[in-house]
């Protein structure tokens, strides 16, 4: 239980869903956080479940896609705990799905404004504070390494970040920070379990349910589940953010029940 003993991690879009889980299951292994999400997310609840595994939660209010605000809180986190040790770069946003002609500009440009430009500004804030041995751990999406249909603007944006992921590991692998990504595929949280998804799943029903939707991403995958849990990527950005992956930089970490590999 100390794999992050005394460690200080950020990350964004900590309020809920899997970056609630990524907060919980690091500060389980021993690391303190700053939290980091909109000004109406709520943080508090964060904070009390890392608190609860009697570590300590800076909370911090931060758009990703503002960098003298996400420079701030970051800054102000590590004032408060005393140094920054990973950094999980895990906002984002799936929504407005459509077929690529028909998709609007502002949700195109909103997927790559959070999904792309919020990772390089996090990424930025960030890397003043780590030293050697530091880990930069990147939640992507298995749309970043395969299309995805009616996700043009989200599946762009999380390939686009592999890209800046690799970059930034070469140019800071000399100061022995490692920089990864990781891919889930369908995970348990509102970003999937809501009604425009099962609509987009199951167009020829009406009403479709979350069942309904269940037994269409069962499919894809190889093993028989629909999806995976929060904490089975938390897992992932664990081990990517401790020294078990000291050697370990440049990868993508896919978590997927095999969806990518299904034959």
């Amino acid at each position: 239980m100390n794999r992050m003993q005394d460690r200080v991690v950020v990350v964004t879009g900590a309020a809920g869903g899997m970056g609630r889980a990524h907060c919980r299951r690091l500060a389980e292994e021993g690391a303190d956080i700053i939290a980091v999400d909109l000004p109406d997310a709520d943080l508090a609840g964060t904070a009390r479940e890392v608190e609860s595994a009697g570590r300590r939660c800076v909370t911090g209010v931060a758009d990703v896609t503002e960098q003298q605000a996400l420079d701030a809180a970051v800054t102000a986190g590590v004032d408060r705990l005393g140094r920054l040790d990973a950094v999980v770069a895990n906002a984002g946003v799936y929504a407005d799905l459509a077929l690529s002609w028909e998709l609007p500009d502002t949700a195109w440009q909103r997927a790559l404004d959070i999904n792309l430009t919020g990772v390089w500004h996090t990424v930025r804030a960030g890397i003043p504070h780590l030293g050697a041995g530091g880990s930069i751990v990147v939640v992507g999406s298995t749309n970043g390494v395969r299309g995805g249909l009616s996700a043009a603007h989200y599946s762009a944006s999380k390939h686009a970040v592999v890209g800046l992921a690799r970059t930034v590991a070469n140019e800071l692998g000399a100061q022995r920070i490692r920089v990864n990504t990781v891919h889930p595929g369908s995970v348990a949280t509102s970003m999937i379990l809501n009604d425009t998804v099962y609509a987009a799943l199951r167009p020829d029903l009406p009403n479709p349910t979350q069942e309904d939707a269940a037994r269409v991403l069962a499919a894809r995958n190889i093993l028989p589940v629909p999806w995976v849990d929060p904490v089975d990527v938390s897992n992932a950005v664990l081990f990517l953010a401790s020294d078990e992956s000291r050697y370990v930089t440049g990868i993508e970490l896919v978590v997927d029940a095999g969806l990518t590999q299904k034959v």
